[in-house]
């Protein structure tokens, strides 16, 4: 796992765990709270895998399983946010470094992420970003996402042990490469 609870942890300092009265108020609490979390965030997760390279089933799924760790560790996290987006990459790179590259594309069916069944001329806009995401190295492709998320460099390097001078550097070329995709792509449809 991506997260290994306190050593101090223990079912008797639980929330909720053995405890009856106030013990359910709080389990209570802490449901909520992540429920509101889950709702803000779990589309903006996908979002944020789908910059990373994922096709939309797979940023789906990694999106649920890092909730669903996010859930079970959910009173000694301090940064939600960026603890479900480092837990949901690190298992995109992990699933990426393992599995060979699928040459189809799939057309997205309407999903609770996707709801609307005309928004394919959405998703197919959002395809030529995604394309050149893609053709980023992962370095640049992974500062992007994070950007995109609403990071900033210092905050990215945080998360992604990296010096924000590194990030700035990475954020720097993976502009100038989306320059030059666009130009070729500008150029191909002429």
């Amino acid at each position: 796992m991506d997260h290994d609870p306190p050593a101090t942890t223990s079912a008797q300092h639980l929330p909720g765990a053995g405890e009856t009265g106030t013990g359910a108020f709080v389990r209570g609490t802490v449901d909520e709270e992540f429920s509101a979390f889950y709702r803000a965030e779990v589309r903006a997760l996908v979002v944020f895998l789908l910059h990373h390279g994922a096709t939309l089933a797979v940023a789906a799924d990694m999106a649920q399983e890092a909730m669903i760790q996010a859930h079970r560790y959910w009173a000694t996290i301090r940064a939600p946010r960026a603890y479900v987006r480092t837990v949901a990459a690190r298992a995109l790179a992990r699933k990426t470094a393992s599995v060979l590259e699928d040459p189809v594309d799939d057309v997205p069916e309407p999903t609770s992420l996707l709801p609307r069944p005309d928004a394919y001329a959405d998703w197919e806009d959002q395809h030529v970003t995604l394309a050149l995401l893609r053709s980023l190295p992962p370095r640049q492709r992974q500062v992007l996402a994070w950007t995109l998320d609403g990071y900033t460099p210092t905050e990215i390097a945080e998360q992604l042990s990296m010096t924000p001078e590194a990030v700035r550097a990475s954020l720097k070329k993976a502009r100038l490469a989306a320059v030059h995709y666009l130009a070729a792509r500008k150029d191909d449809d002429r």
